[in-house]
């Protein structure tokens, strides 16, 4: 049906109950943005008028629901909690990292701890509620590197005008988004370079894992080697992804939550975890927020920080997103992602607010894939973890408690479990199987989900384009390969 000119265009209505209280719920023309919205919204409004009724909790839970498709997709209101907690506990490590980066620059410590919060929690928030998938997004690492060492550090830049490169990079994105660009750049990926993403992003978690328990270890003669297994820390950690796997195998629900809490109550008990105290609060943010400087940031010379903070983050996001459906099962049959524009828009309102609070690029996160493995299959898994974080604003001097034995296992776990989509990539045929190994490689070892699709992406267009393969609906294919070659000549020359 299309859209009514005037929304919301109430279609039909259902009564509850003979009580008087019990308030139609509409159910308004989806073909608009905002209507879903408008029916979630509804549904609470007549659960808080009804405060006094016992059908209350029905109407509302109902309404919920229903908005989050919790019969189709086989879900509850338990597994979505847990899961959703299960993602904080994995990303929650960006409460202290991503300050402690970003302060090189100037800014004060408080107050980007209180912007990382902040921006997780709304970038998360608004994901589950106009997407209503199970992604977690955070002020991305990798970015906040570049912002600080590159652009401020290297280059010079204060940190106000860094803030508003991101700001202006969030603004293309939602540009893109607007006009459908960001949708063809992901129609126009090969499957199979999707599925190698997957696989890539899996092996990355896990190498991730691997060193926060001490499993690998940096060596000056080999690049790793393995760590010390007798290592207390380490040990706890073996431990911990033996007890997760077990409760995998016994189907127990939460199990890598359970595992999660156990190893950080043994942890404690052996005097493993140091305190790691946050420097935070609501009042810091009024050193960072709104600081940004666009019109600094509209230099010419600063055209080239606006595309970086761009091309990576889209790439990133990209690959999260595929690598984060499939894992849930969420894609459609020919492969496509249902409600992408809405994934895309916040993902692009994140970027934007974020920059507003005062940090670096807000980007999703492959934790997400934990919450997912723990059972996550909706918005409310996300909009639990943006909670968390909001609790974590305040509470920021206790968010160390959980030490990273306790989140390496669940990573590793979480990473052995996406290798499952190797199998749809064709291994025998080489113009297949080369840009998919090298995407899959090179995710882990170049530490960035986009270094590793752009070797793919551009391994692909050269062999179909040495077998002769070019057809003109590529197109846009290889203008993803130039930009992606041009950006690594680029990043080599600086």
């Amino acid at each position: 049906m299309s859209p009514s000119p005037i929304p919301p265009a109430v279609l039909t209505t259902t009564w509850k109950y003979a009580n008087p209280c019990a308030t139609r719920i509409p159910k308004f023309d989806r073909a608009w943005p905002g209507d879903r919205l408008k029916e979630i919204a509804w549904g609470f409004g007549a659960g808080v008028f009804c405060l006094p009724y016992p059908m209350r909790k029905t109407t509302v839970r109902t309404s919920l629901e229903r908005y989050f498709e919790f019969s189709r997709l086989g879900t509850n209101w338990r597994t979505e909690v847990l899961a959703g907690v299960t993602t904080f506990l994995t990303m929650a490590y960006i409460v202290v990292v991503n300050p402690s980066i970003l302060e090189k620059t100037g800014m004060p410590l408080p107050a980007v701890t209180a912007a990382t919060c902040l921006s997780a929690a709304f970038g998360s928030i608004l994901m589950g509620i106009i997407a209503r998938y199970p992604i977690a997004l955070a002020p991305g690492m990798g970015l906040n590197a570049y912002f600080t060492y590159t652009v401020c550090l290297k280059m010079h830049i204060p940190w106000q005008t860094a803030l508003g490169a991101v700001f202006l990079s969030g603004t293309v994105f939602l540009l893109l988004t607007a006009f459908g660009i960001r949708q063809l750049i992901l129609k126009a990926i090969p499957q199979e370079l999707y599925a190698a993403v997957a696989c890539g992003i899996g092996l990355f978690i896990a190498f991730i894992g691997l060193t926060k328990a001490g499993l690998v270890v940096k060596s000056d003669e080999t690049l790793v080697q393995l760590g010390n297994v007798k290592n207390p820390s380490t040990a706890l950690a073996l431990l911990g992804l033996g007890l997760m796997v077990a409760l995998e195998i016994w189907k127990v629900k939460g199990s890598i939550l359970i595992g999660v809490l156990t190893v950080t109550a043994a942890a404690w008990g052996m005097g493993l975890t140091h305190f790691t105290r946050a420097e935070g609060g609501i009042s810091s943010l009024t050193a960072t927020a709104f600081k940004l400087d666009i019109p600094g940031a509209l230099h010419v010379g600063l055209v080239e920080i606006v595309f970086v903070f761009f091309f990576v983050d889209l790439f990133d996001n990209l690959g999260t997103l595929v690598a984060v459906t499939k894992r849930a099962g969420l894609q459609a049959q020919d492969h496509s992602i249902p409600r992408l524009n809405q994934i895309l828009l916040s993902d692009a309102i994140a970027t934007i607010g974020g920059s507003l609070t005062g940090t670096s690029t807000v980007t999703s996160y492959v934790e997400s894939t934990a919450g997912v493995a723990a059972g996550g299959r909706t918005g409310i898994t996300a909009i639990v973890t943006g909670l968390l974080f909001l609790v974590a604003m305040v509470a920021a001097p206790f968010i160390g408690i959980v030490p990273s034995a306790a989140t390496a296992p669940a990573l590793i776990l979480v990473g052995s479990m996406m290798l499952t989509t190797v199998t749809e990539i064709r291994w025998t045929e080489p113009l297949v199987a080369v840009p998919a190994f090298l995407t899959v490689i090179l995710i882990p070892l170049t530490y960035s989900i986009a270094n590793g699709l752009g070797f793919g992406i551009i391994a692909w267009a050269v062999l179909h384009l040495a077998a002769g393969k070019l057809t003109k609906k590529d197109w846009l294919l290889y203008l993803l390969a130039a930009l992606f070659l041009l950006r690594f000549v680029y990043l080599s020359a600086n």
